[in-house]
C-alpha cells in the first residue's frame, strides 16, 4: 500500500500554497496603493505659511489652504510631502491622524491651531466641509481657531 502524501507531493503542495499566497499578497498592496498618497507642498514665507494639497489619480485638484500670519520656522521655503506612512515628518505643524490602509486615506492635522482633514471626499477645516474644486483657496486666521485645540482620537498613537 502506498502512503498518501510523498516528499514530491508534499513539496508541490508547498509550492503551490506560496505562490497562491504571493499573488494575493501582491494583489491586496496592489489595490492598497493604486491611487497613491497625498502629495502636499509645504510653504513657509516672511509673511506666512501655506499649504498645497492635490491628489492626481483622484482628480482632486490642487487646493491651497493659506495661514496668514502664521510662520512655519525660521527656514523658508517649500518643501514637497508624499504622506505615504503615518509617521511622515512635517516641516512645520503635525499629524494628530492618520489611516493609510488604503491610499490616499484619511489624514488630520494641527497645523497652527487649525484641525485639517484630508478625505477623498472632501476637505475638511476646522469642522467645515471644503468640496475639492479647481482653484479653491481657503484663508485661515488666527481669528477662526476652533476652540478647542485639535486632538487625536483617544488611544490613537502615531
Amino acid at each position: 500500500m502506498k502512503p498518501g502524501f510523498t516528499p514530491r507531493s508534499l513539496a508541490l503542495i508547498f509550492l503551490g500554497v506560496v505562490l497562491l499566497y504571493a499573488a494575493a499578497f501582491s494583489g491586496i498592496e496592489f489595490w492598497r496603493h493604486r491611487r497613491g498618497p497625498w502629495q502636499i507642498d509645504f510653504v513657509n514665507r516672511a509673511d506666512g505659511a501655506s499649504l498645497v494639497i492635490a491628489q492626481p489619480a483622484l482628480r482632486i485638484p490642487p487646493t491651497q489652504l493659506v495661514f496668514a500670519g502664521e510662520s512655519g520656522g525660521a527656514s523658508t521655503g517649500t518643501w514637497h510631502v508624499r504622506l505615504d506612512h503615518p509617521r511622515t515628518i512635517l516641516p512645520f505643524g503635525k499629524i494628530i491622524y492618520a489611516d493609510l490602509t488604503s491610499w490616499p486615506g484619511v489624514v488630520t492635522f494641527d497645523l497652527f491651531g487649525h484641525e485639517i482633514e484630508l478625505l477623498p471626499g472632501a476637505l475638511v477645516v476646522n469642522e467645515r466641509k471644503v468640496p475639492w474644486r479647481a482653484g479653491t483657496t481657503v484663508q485661515l486666521h488666527a481669528t477662526n481657531k476652533p476652540s478647542q485645540p485639535p486632538r487625536p482620537p483617544k488611544g490613537w498613537n502615531p
